[in-house]
């Protein structure tokens, strides 16, 4: 079944303006070092970059909140960097952006999540991260469910952004979406496999095809099998809503009520799919706010995503943009 949306485009994308969101997740600094290869290494068969350009931009949660404000809402982050220069240079890049970071917890025994990509040629030679996965220290972790719970008075809706990096265990998971449940706020979830049991309360989880897949120990191979594993899925999570994207093959919305609403995808050429679940994440979120239905939020992050994997890069989607391409 596909559904159109029932609210216009236009209006949509006004009464989602301004929205204050709530970001809790993994916070990390995504860096890239562009060059050229002219030459091998002589001290082992590895080719030499020859560096031109480096780039910094946020990613992880941090990307997210910036695909909020990009779309024109107000994105509060709450996450944990190191007191490194790293961490600075990603504050300083998400207040650029217009986002809220006043709430992020520095933790000087901690260091700032960074993925450092080298390119040449337009092809990626290597990544190189530098993290600390484990759970957070019990101090750290107390001042941001505390922190959450104080935040979520003034958000109008909340993502959590998990990337299995610490942030989001269990029961920092539980600590946030009940803070959000007792205030009747809507939650999106980007999810990690080993998490799902906890994302219990989220009002909608989003999964790609292959994390679906992994949290069930089954691949989606057609429809009949996606349909089992969201069904399965949501008896995990006990019965709440479901989005899993298919790549190019669009969106499978699942329904508490039991309905599958399937939606095409709308991309017209792929250049990039890196982000194009932030964006989707970002866009469910402003619209739930906005007080739209969940299959119009699904239709438009749809949307939305389908404009974002035309760009290179970790790149954002403007409210512009999508009125462009309704």
């Amino acid at each position: 079944m596909i559904l159109p949306l029932i609210v216009p485009v236009k209006q949509l994308v006004e009464q989602w303006r301004g929205r204050r969101v709530l970001v809790v997740g993994d916070l990390m600094l995504d860096r890239y070092l562009v060059g050229q290869v002219h030459r091998i290494s002589p001290e082992a068969p590895v080719p030499i970059v020859a560096v031109e350009e480096e780039t910094l931009v946020p990613g992880g949660a941090a990307n997210v909140a910036c695909n909020i404000a990009a779309l024109g809402g107000k994105p509060t982050v709450l996450g944990v960097i190191g007191g490194d220069r790293e961490g600075h240079s990603l504050l300083g890049l998400l207040e650029q952006r217009g986002v809220i970071v006043d709430k992020v917890i520095i933790s000087p025994d901690r260091p700032t999540t960074v993925k450092t990509r080298v390119v040449a040629g337009g092809q990626q030679i290597v990544r190189v991260d530098n993290e600390r996965n484990g759970a957070l220290p019990e101090d750290v972790a107390a001042d941001l469910r505390k922190t959450a719970g104080r935040l979520m008075d003034d958000v109008e809706g909340a993502v959590l952004s998990d990337y299995a990096k610490g942030v989001l265990e269990p029961g920092n998971i539980r600590a946030v979406l009940d803070a959000a449940a007792t205030r009747g706020k809507p939650t999106v979830v980007d999810p990690k496999e080993a998490h799902f049991a906890s994302y219990r309360g989220a009002t909608i989880v989003t999964p790609n095809h292959h994390e679906a897949g992994a949290a069930v120990n089954r691949k989606v191979k057609d429809e009949e099998s996606l349909a089992e594993i969201g069904k399965e899925l949501l008896k995990i999570m006990g019965s709440q809503n479901l989005l899993i994207t298919c790549g190019e093959k669009g969106m499978a919305l699942f329904m508490e009520d039991g309905r599958v609403v399937r939606i095409p995808t709308v991309a017209r050429e792929v250049f990039d799919v890196t982000g194009a679940g932030d964006t989707v994440v970002a866009t469910l979120v402003l619209a739930l706010a906005a007080g739209s239905t969940l299959q119009d939020a699904a239709v438009i992050a749809n949307l939305a995503a389908g404009i974002k994997v035309g760009k290179h890069g970790t790149a954002t989607v403007s409210p512009e943009e999508i009125l462009e391409n309704a």
